[in-house]
This record gives C-alpha cells, sequence and structure tokens, in this order.
C-alpha cells in the first residue's frame, strides 16, 4: 500500500516508535538541510500584501522600500547554502521535541527555557523558528527605535521570511516532506507548485486591520499549532489523491543542476488541489495579517519613532501606493500586473 498509514493516529504511533531509533540518530536530521520553505513567489508575494495592511504612518515608508522588501523575502533560504546555522532557523519538528506527539503544545515559549530543557543540539538539530521569529521581532524593534534605515528593512524582510514559514504546515513535522509516508515531494508541491499553479484564482485581500499583538509570543505558537494540525489533512489527502495516479503516474522526470529529479506532476497536482481546497491559500493569507502584525508591533513597541525622516518623499509613490491599495481591495493586483512577484516571473518566463 503506497500510504503505509492510513490515519495520523497509526502514523503518529509509527513515528514514536522510529524516534527512539534509526530515524533520530541519523535519517531525520536531513531535515535542516533539504526542508524548504515557501517559494520565492509566495514569500515576495506576502510581503507586498503585507505593506497594504499597514497604517497609513508606516505604509508609506514600507511601500516607498517595496522593491527591496520583495527581493529580499527570501533572502533568509538563499543564507541557508553558505550559513549551515541558519537551517534550523525556517522550521521545527514538534514531534522531536515530545514522545507524545504534543510538543506544539508543551514546549517553553522562551527561547533559554527550551535550550535547559532540550539543549542547544536538540535545537539546532530539530528547528527554533518560534524563537528566531522573536529574535528577529527584537531586533527590528531596536532598527526602529535607532532609525537605521538599513537595518529596519533587513530585519523586516528577515521577520516576515520566518513568519510565512510558520505558515507552512510541512515546516512542523518531523515528516517534513512525506519521506516518511511514501509521499516524496510533497513540500514543494504544496508550498510552490500550487500556489504557482492557481495564485490567479487566489483572494489575495481580506478585510483584517492590522494589530498591536500584546502578547507576541503567543501569536506565533497559535500560528505554529495551527499548521500544526493541518499536516495530517495535507497527508491524507495526498493519499487519497494517488489512488487516481497508480504506479508512478503521478510523477515526472526532470533534470535540474544535471541531476535527474522526480516531481509531481500537473494533473496529479490539479487533482490535489481539487482536495485540498482552499487551504494553501488561507495560509498565505494568515502569513500576511501576522507579517503586519508582527511589523506593528515592532514599530509601536520602539516607541512609535516617525519614519518621514526615512523617505524620499515621491509624490509618485504616494500615488503608486494609492493605486495599489484600491487594486488590492478589489482582488484585482494580478488583472492589474501590480503583483510585483507574478509581474517579474511572468517576464522571466518570456
Amino acid at each position: 500500500m503506497f500510504f503505509r498509514y492510513p490515519n495520523f493516529d497509526q502514523f503518529a504511533f509509527a513515528m514514536t516508535n522510529r524516534f527512539r531509533h534509526f530515524v533520530l540518530s541519523t535519517m531525520l536530521v536531513l531535515v535542516s538541510f533539504t526542508c524548504t520553505s515557501w517559494g520565492f513567489l509566495v514569500h515576495r508575494s506576502i510581503n507586498q500584501l503585507a505593506i497594504y495592511v499597514l497604517p497609513e504612518s508606516m505604509a508609506t515608508f514600507f511601500h516607498e522600500n517595496m522593491e527591496y522588501l520583495v527581493r529580499e523575502a527570501a533572502s533568509a533560504d538563499i543564507r541557508r547554502n553558505k550559513d549551515s546555522l541558519e537551517a534550523p532557523r525556517h522550521f521545527i519538528d514538534f514531534e522531536a521535541y515530545d514522545p507524545e506527539l504534543l510538543g506544539a503544545w508543551k514546549m517553553p515559549f522562551k527561547y533559554d527555557a527550551a535550550v535547559a530543557k532540550y539543549g542547544k543540539d536538540s535545537l539546532n538539530k530539530y528547528g527554533y523558528l518560534p524563537y528566531q521569529i522573536m529574535e528577529s521581532k527584537t531586533r527590528l524593534t531596536e532598527a526602529f527605535r535607532s532609525w537605521n534605515k538599513d537595518s529596519v528593512l533587513l530585519y523586516a524582510a528577515d521577520l516576515a521570511h520566518y513568519i510565512a514559514d510558520a505558515h507552512v504546515p510541512l515546516h512542523t513535522t518531523l515528516n517534513y516532506d512525506g519521506q516518511l509516508t511514501d509521499q516524496p515531494g510533497l513540500h514543494s508541491l504544496w508550498e510552490s507548485m500550487l500556489p504557482e499553479l492557481y495564485i490567479d484564482q487566489f483572494q489575495l485581500y481580506t478585510k483584517y486591520k492590522v494589530t498591536y499583538l500584546k502578547n507576541p509570543e503567543q501569536a506565533v505558537w497559535d500560528a505554529l499549532r495551527s499548521s500544526y494540525i493541518l499536516v495530517n489533512d495535507i497527508l491524507k489527502k495526498e493519499s487519497l489523491t494517488a489512488k487516481e495516479f497508480p504506479g508512478d503516474k503521478k510523477y515526472k522526470i526532470q533534470v535540474r543542476n544535471g541531476k535527474t529529479v522526480k516531481t509531481y506532476n500537473t494533473e496529479f497536482a490539479k487533482a490535489y488541489y481539487q482536495r485540498i481546497g482552499k487551504s494553501v491559500n488561507m495560509q498565505l493569507l494568515l502569513a500576511v495579517n501576522l507579517v503586519a502584525d508582527f511589523w506593528y508591533t515592532s514599530w509601536v513597541d520602539a516607541g512609535e519613532p516617525s519614519l518621514d525622516i526615512l523617505l524620499v518623499k515621491s509624490k509618485n509613490g504616494k500615488r503608486s501606493l494609492k493605486a495599489e491599495k484600491a487594486a488590492y481591495k478589489r482582488n484585482g493586483l494580478i488583472r492589474k500586473k501590480m503583483l510585483v512577484a507574478k509581474s517579474k516571473m511572468e517576464k522571466s518566463a518570456d
């Protein structure tokens, strides 16, 4: 049977036993080297969309620097190729932190407490995404406080990246690519292939109002727990879809960087999308809202410093922001070719 664990209870039982043996000691260390995050299209789109959620006192500055924020949205992923310490900042394998698979609900909110409980080696092996989000938030707050434009933009982009990663369900599990349930390639299918195929149909606007986070750590853990809960559904619906593609018909063979690799074919991706519905779209929007909340909260915690001093004050920029927000509220950014990442992808294809 292709999907060895027909329900999550059986999967969890099998995983618990694996943790105590070969899986934890050897194979799963590969998580830190192979797990990736939202594709560049989504990371960059999240950063742009978050700008439109900000209050005017912040939106003008962020919009004026939108090109940087969109371009650098994926820089944290690129750093992983050079910095061995970067990878565990992007994920957290909850099952590895608790034999009863309740790590998402039992782990301490504070990094120091987590180090005391699990040790740095475990955090570096199984990820510490929520703690990295809070560290990036602290750095962004300090950058706002010091009016350091370069640092504000750098840490705003990094913070947004990690928050976006927290909304990818497969960033919360040891079975990050379906590799433990004979579903290899599931990670990129969910986070990259589906958005690239269907972003034209996504709802990219909500009436959400930016919110000051009195307890940002709670917001981070709530987001991660919600993502973790989705893992079972992602696995099960891939299994159901696979029944319609017997044998190896769900994969296609591609050559990337001189290597032959198997990836899901488009027909399978479309069938899978029909089953999972709007979950990818919803996670994208939740990421947008939380990114805006964290940018805003960092600014408020810095004392709400005026960002006018950092502006070039282009009249064209203000007009562009107004036009883009109008298109955003009508869910027309893609139609009007105003979603930067999508437009650049199309130009590259041409």
